[in-house]
């Protein structure tokens, strides 16, 4: 009998989960391919939660980090003994008088000798004489999966059962709105709604070369944002997501710049260019998604009128995502004519 397999979680939906684990000091292992953003997700947790983040690196790191550095000493009869003197890290963990996330990342790289050390703080939250406030420390652990050829050996036994495992999946969605929210390029957020097959399309190889994920498509954003000279796209895009992407990406542009610039459609909705390539219709959703205000909302649904129906569907996600922060008077939302645009399209919706 074959059985369904359980869908990993989204970003959206782990962010909610380990801000659950955090407010209960519960051990959480996050198990994702390199690139999809687990650390990122962690790291704003600790943001969203308020609370200290401390970063550690198991794979870079000796048992004593964790144990306690050993040095001579006297006990109360004057023999000489040893005992673990804690230093860094683990000095944090230990006199901590605020709540905090203990965030071990490429957990599954580290010296099997590492993991046996930290086994002990995340159970029993003791180690060697040393003790931590469990009610004040959350452990949160990360690691790519063996099948990612990321020099994953593995985690021992014991260790795994100390967590609650969970896995990261890819959401085109997500990152859509993580993209709106940190300026990434409209035309690369279009041509991932378009083409979502390649917003993780990671591939581990032993040439040196890169595949597609959100983690370095984002840094395509961040380079073209920076100004990216157009004669260094191609070998920009092909260093980052590898050369399929790059040529795709690079015609995609090239499309995309054909196009009349968006102060042309929002004055003249009715004779604008209208382009009947799927992933330029996505494009302009977006760019037009940033543009939108109460002054110029009526031209833009003229111009989407011309458009097939599901690209306004994605103008009216991005906008309304887009304008969730602000003030009812300059939300574009609270329009009369986004209500009458929203319930024209209430069947595609």
């Amino acid at each position: 009998m074959n059985q369904l397999a359980i869908p990993g979680l989204t970003p959206a939906l782990l962010k909610t989960y380990l801000q659950f684990q955090v407010k209960n000091t519960f051990p959480t292992l996050v198990v994702a391919p390199p690139g999809v953003g687990k650390s990122e997700i962690i790291e704003s947790v600790g943001v969203d939660v308020k609370q200290r983040l401390i970063l550690t690196h198991p794979v870079v790191s000796e048992p004593t980090d964790y144990k306690g550095l050993p040095f001579a000493s006297k006990d109360v009869n004057g023999l000489d003994v040893a005992k673990f003197l804690p230093f860094g890290d683990l000095q944090e963990l230990i006199t901590t008088q605020k709540p905090i996330i203990f965030f071990i990342d490429d957990f599954g790289q580290a010296p099997a000798s590492v993991q046996a050390a930290l086994m002990q703080l995340i159970l029993a939250g003791r180690i060697n004489g040393h003790e931590i406030n469990k009610k004040l420390v959350t452990f949160i652990a990360a690691t790519n999966g063996r099948a990612d050829k990321a020099g994953v050996s593995g985690l021992l036994e014991p260790v795994k059962s100390r967590f609650s495992i969970v896995e990261l999946e890819v959401s085109v969605e997500d990152w859509v709105t993580w993209a709106h929210a940190n300026n990434m390029p409209v035309e690369l957020i279009g041509f991932v709604r378009h083409r979502p097959e390649l917003l993780h399309k990671f591939e581990p190889t032993k040439d040196i070369s890169n595949s597609p994920c959100p983690r370095n498509i984002a840094f395509i954003g961040m380079q073209q944002s920076a100004g990216l000279p157009k004669e260094l796209e191609l070998n920009a895009f092909k260093g980052r997501c590898g050369e399929a992407f790059a040529m795709e990406y690079k015609g995609f542009l090239d499309l995309y710049r054909a196009m009349p610039n968006l102060d042309q459609i929002v004055l003249s909705p009715k004779t604008a260019k209208v382009s009947n390539e799927p992933c330029i219709q996505y494009a302009l959703a977006g760019a037009l998604a940033r543009r939108v205000n109460e002054q110029n909302i009526d031209n833009v649904i003229t111009y989407l009128d011309r458009l097939p129906g599901e690209i306004g569907v994605v103008f009216m996600k991005d906008a309304a995502e887009i304008n969730s922060k602000k003030p009812e008077d300059q939300n574009v939302t609270f329009t009369r004519a986004w209500s009458k645009y929203s319930s024209e399209k209430g069947n595609l919706i």
